[in-house]
């Protein structure tokens, strides 16, 4: 019998099945009405060999010490990116230092209630962390303390699973002789399949930990969330499904996944640069050197991990008709398929390839249907804000021509953003990151969510905006969203007034005027509208305790309902985030006025994805060198 006892000590989980007692600790964030436990740093894989496919982790001593968070993928270490991320001072900012092994980091962290048996069942929720090359699940900014304290509170209770997964080249390295070489030890690959054994482990285990195998929800941000995507379209998923749901933040998606042939291409520059000739020499080599010199890469179409009737396209064989409120995604017929590998956020491409409405009838057959909530924060391309500001007008013209290899469609593009060679430099500024955002983050969210909705018969998809403004930097920058979900960002002192009864546990509630209705569904379309778009449209505002707290509420609360396998709220409408502490579902009218869908249907719908993605990911890595600077 599975049998889990709890102590203000040490949290202890008596785990039959696995023979052994994990211990781990009491949060700081419990409390007696909601004490919260976190067991960190157990190992849900091992790994044989670099680039070999890990193998689940069954067996572990009689004692198990999950008290401290585990190592994690070996990476850069770039000192001040969540300070830079999120607008504040370095040292406001919690000091994290993590061990760095690359064969001991397959592990995860179990945040849960503190009251939580084996017979409990409780919903899970998996955090996909995103970053590229690099980030982990054990990150402060991902701890799950706060989470799971606010579920118990709203009646929600949930265990968080965050883990670590291998990352750049040590995750996933793809090419014909790395292939063949693994096919011959019996492997088929790396990637993402560290994160499918994260997943087999919590399937098999987590039940002594108080958590319902069969309800579990993805969730991810950033490339994390493009991640989820892959994950849906995978063979295994088509099989033998291990989660009911997902949230997809703000993906960075490669719409097209790259070949084995293409990733190989790459590979082999840097085996080049290396002075590695063959796949042994490539094992040899140190991990900090692959980290130095490897590119940024992502999942690889290997034949094996995706489901059997893939096309190799993230949005399928046919384009998306337009459905309702969502706009028609035309074919596009542009080839190619290695333009962008060389972006830092965005790996590959997507061009939308023309088949029959019988053939796509059956491949939406075999499709899978896991429900999805999607969205996107409205001012994402700020992580490009500096090689965006080296662009001049005549600079941008011609490059966007250059890549559209139309003059007609280049030019209706550059109208519609008002890009031109005579432009201020301070309105080109804004301009060319309107165009990053649509081209990389707002355009291809719509495409999949439009796509997924076809897919689902209408059904099963739920669509938000994220409009809040960061607590920091007064925009809604990238990754915003997770300073609400998680609340584990530090509040600038400037964000609360000085007799503020704020604190992280508090309630909208708590704030809010009688004469405000929490759950306001106002569809007046006058009053609650913004324009779409950055800073300079609605003006830097700060964000109070009462602002703070309401969206926050709202995030977590959504995704909670979500978690339980409830519509978080209605299918046909999209849920708004922000700006200035609205929150509510509305008509798809308000998603009109929230996003460029206009500009997207004339001017980006004509180029095809591919194109568009080309256009995006070439303006945010800024002119070429010799041009930089204004001249």
């Amino acid at each position: 019998m599975i049998a889990k006892f709890t102590s203000t000590e040490e949290p202890v989980v008596l785990h039959e099945e696995l023979a052994t007692t994990f211990t781990g600790l009491v949060h700081p964030a419990s409390t007696p009405e909601t004490p919260v436990h976190q067991f960190r740093g157990i190992k849900y894989a091992t790994i044989p060999a670099r680039f070999r496919q890990s193998a689940l982790c069954t067996s572990y001593p009689p004692q198990t010490d999950a008290s401290h968070y585990g190592p994690i993928c070996p990476q850069h270490r770039y000192r001040g990116a969540e300070a830079e991320l999120f607008g504040l001072p370095e040292d406001a900012l919690p000091h994290q230092v993590l061990k760095q092994n690359e064969f001991d980091c397959l592990n995860l962290n179990i945040t849960c209630p503190g009251d939580a048996t084996a017979t409990s069942r409780l919903p899970v929720m998996l955090w996909i962390h995103g970053g590229a090359n690099r980030g982990s699940g054990s990150s402060w900014v991902y701890d799950g303390g706060a989470l799971v304290q606010k579920s118990m509170q709203m009646g929600k209770p949930v265990i968080m699973v965050s883990f670590n997964y291998r990352l750049g080249l040590l995750g996933f390295a793809a090419s014909p002789a790395l292939r063949d070489d693994n096919k011959a030890a019996g492997d088929e690959g790396v990637g993402l399949r560290d994160q499918r054994r994260a997943l087999e482990w919590i399937h098999r285990f987590i039940t002594a930990f108080g958590g319902d195998p069969s309800n579990i929800t993805l969730f991810g941000e950033s490339t994390g969330a493009a991640d989820i995507l892959c994950h849906l379209h995978s063979a295994a998923n088509e099989k033998n499904p291990l989660f009911q749901r997902s949230i997809i933040q703000s993906a960075i998606m490669d719409l097209e996944v790259p070949s084995v042939a293409s990733a190989g291409w790459q590979l082999s520059r840097t085996m080049s640069a290396l002075g590695a000739h063959s796949v042994e020499d490539l094992r040899a080599v140190e991990p900090e050197k692959l980290v130095a010199l490897g590119p940024n890469v992502r999942a690889t179409n290997d034949g094996v991990f995706f489901c059997k009737h893939f096309t190799g396209s993230l949005l399928g064989d046919e384009a998306p008709e337009r459905h309702h409120h969502h706009h028609h995604i035309p074919h596009d017929d542009h080839a190619g398929t290695d333009s962008l590998r060389h972006s830092h956020w965005l790996q590959g491409h997507n061009h939308l390839r023309a088949a029959s409405r019988s053939r796509s009838r059956v491949r939406q057959a075999h499709t899978s249907q896991q429900p999805i909530m999607i969205g996107d924060c409205s001012d994402e391309s700020l992580l490009w804000e500096f090689p965006a500001s080296l662009w001049t007008g005549s600079a941008v013209e011609r490059r966007v021509r250059a890549v559209c290899q139309s003059l007609t469609k280049a030019n209706t593009l550059l109208r519609a953003y008002d890009i031109h060679s005579h432009i201020p430099a301070d309105e080109l500024h804004t301009h060319v990151l309107e165009l990053i955002n649509d081209a990389r983050f707002a355009w291809p969210t719509e495409c999949v969510a439009t796509r997924a909705r076809q897919e689902r018969g209408g059904k099963g998809v739920w669509r938000y905006v994220f409009d809040q403004e960061g607590p920091a930097r007064g925009v809604p920058h990238h990754a915003v969203d997770l300073i609400y979900l998680f609340d584990n960002v530090p509040l600038p002192a400037s964000s609360l007034s000085p007799t503020s009864a704020y604190s992280p546990t508090s309630s909208a509630a708590d704030f809010m005027p009688e004469s405000f209705d929490a759950d306001d569904d106002s569809d007046d379309e006058g009053s609650l509208s913004t324009d779409s778009g950055f800073a300079d449209d609605w003006g830097v505002h700060g964000v109070d305790e009462y602002s703070y707290a309401r969206v926050r509420d709202a995030v977590q609360s959504r995704w909670f309902t979500f978690a339980y396998g409830e519509a978080p709220w209605a299918a046909d409408r999209v849920f708004v985030f922000g700006p200035e502490g609205e929150v509510g579902e509305r008509q798809m009218s308000i998603f009109e006025g929230r996003r460029r869908t206009r500009v997207w249907q004339e001017a980006l719908e004509p180029l095809g994805m591919h194109v568009v993605q080309k256009v995006g990911v070439e303006l945010s890595n800024g002119p070429p060198l010799p041009s930089r600077g204004r001249f």
